[in-house]
């Protein structure tokens, strides 16, 4: 499908590339023939070659000036176990988060979509819920044109054919919720990564300006 003559082609910056739902949302982009470039940052290059897939090799910590684009996607995330303490958690689900925000914006970018996590809230009790809701209300400061905020359940995929390391509780959480499916709520069952990246994409690219959350339920749906 060729792009519409009324919009310009779009250029896509991406962090979080290597994980489950940025592996959905590059094939999402790089199936888009409205979709020019896809600039995906991070310190792997995404085990993947596409004509229109470039890869920048860097620390969120020390991010150089990234291209010019019009939308960007955020989907970086780990847990403590995995991080190993709350400050390496919290240095890649806000900091690193931030940082992006930061560069895609002086880039060019008005448009940002991240993934987020069901439960976010900065007033909450629970460390990974209120660093999830703090990151989400300092991207909100940030004003862009049109933000897309996705909290998804917990995440389906094959994670070890990414090579990342086993998230013991989550797996062993997916499993209960699956045998649990038929008597449990659409917005609390697991979602595929590839529904989130759809969803996502397709809010963030195309959605009205202000900000939209999008709740696990409603991303679930067939």
């Amino acid at each position: 499908m060729a792009p519409s003559p009324h919009r310009q082609p779009r250029r896509a910056l991406l962090a979080g590339a290597s994980g489950l739902v940025g592996r959905e949302i590059v094939s999402v982009l790089l199936a888009d023939a409205a979709c020019e470039a896809v600039h995906a940052v991070g310190r792997r290059a995404p085990p993947l070659a596409d004509a229109k897939l470039h890869a920048i090799t860097a620390d969120f910590a020390t991010l150089p000036a990234l291209p010019a684009a019009s939308e960007a996607y955020v989907a970086l995330g780990t847990t403590i176990a995995v991080a190993g303490s709350q400050a390496a958690f919290r240095a890649v689900d806000f900091d690193a988060v931030l940082a992006f925000a930061r560069a895609a914006q002086a880039a060019g970018v008005t448009r940002l979509g991240v993934v987020s996590a069901m439960g976010a809230n900065a007033g909450s009790g629970v460390f990974y819920n209120r660093v999830k809701g703090e990151m989400e209300a300092v991207l909100r400061e940030l004003r862009f044109e049109t933000l897309v905020i996705a909290r998804p359940s917990l995440i389906s995929g094959d994670r070890a054919a990414l090579g990342q390391a086993e998230r013991k509780a989550e797996g062993f959480g997916l499993a209960a919720m699956r045998l649990l499916a038929p008597l449990t709520p659409r917005a609390l069952r697991p979602i595929a990564a590839a529904r989130i990246a759809a969803a996502l994409v397709a809010a963030t690219a195309n959605g009205p300006e202000g900000v939209a959350v999008l709740s696990s339920g409603a991303m679930n749906r067939p």
